[in-house]
């Protein structure tokens, strides 16, 4: 629940769209993004692209943190908070403001998850982001572990630590750790789809079916999305 009984986050004024994709890792949100950036460039739009935990100061601060294991669930949750303002003033508000539509591959509810399941209090974790704008279609990408898991591990040979939550214990097998932490992060999703409308995609159908529904749910949210912004 939000902390007033009520969403958190509230809707822009800004001529432009957001739309953003979450989910834990390997559901499949990255590709779909990219496919539906694609497919708004083609029509003529003026996209741009923003994902999580882009700053490069705080990017290389948390690498350092994450490596010696020093970073408490709160520091966590503050620079990648911290991260996140940099990323809203500097890559999302502008374009926003210019009439621009902006697809995010991450965005407050990451934190809202994450930082939750690694121990930092849900409604702490809602007032540090209430500065930032409610997305306009938000997009959660549900799929069970066993397919996230076998899709990152077809990517590359080992899970990173933090992926797959081994700093907190939770088993000392690293697959059946991720199990456990990307589970009870797809958990927290689910109890955020009605809070904050979250549009819930099946991530185990295939590409192309997942696609087609993404590009009519959005091209529904640009019913009356003024034009001017396309590209001639």
């Amino acid at each position: 629940m939000s902390v007033n009984g009520e969403s958190d986050l509230k809707p822009h004024c800004y001529p432009g769209r957001l739309f953003i994709v979450e989910g834990i890792d390997g559901s499949g949100k990255s590709t779909q993004v990219r496919l539906l950036q694609r497919y708004l460039q083609s029509e003529g739009y003026s996209v741009v692209f923003t994902e999580w935990n882009s700053a490069e100061l705080v990017k290389a601060t948390t690498k350092k943190g994450k490596k010696r294991r020093s970073l408490t669930p709160t520091t966590f949750s503050l620079l990648h908070a911290t991260d996140f303002a940099h990323r809203l003033l500097s890559n999302i508000l502008p374009p926003l403001k210019a009439g621009s539509i902006v697809l995010a591959d991450r965005y407050v509810f990451t934190a809202f998850a994450r930082d939750v399941v690694r121990g930092c209090h849900r409604d702490w974790v809602r007032k540090v982001y209430r500065f930032a704008p409610r997305p306009d279609v938000s997009f959660f990408f549900r799929v069970p572990m066993e397919v996230a898991l076998r899709r990152i591990t077809m990517a590359r040979p080992a899970l990173k630590d933090f992926e797959a939550g081994l700093d907190l214990n939770l088993h000392p097998d690293p697959y059946e750790s991720f199990k456990i932490f990307q589970g009870a992060i797809q958990d927290e999703y689910a109890k955020m789809v009605d809070e904050y409308g979250l549009v819930v995609m099946d991530g185990r159908d295939n590409i192309s079916d997942q696609q087609r529904r993404v590009r009519a749910i959005i091209d529904r949210g640009l019913a009356h999305y003024h034009r001017k912004p396309r590209i001639a």
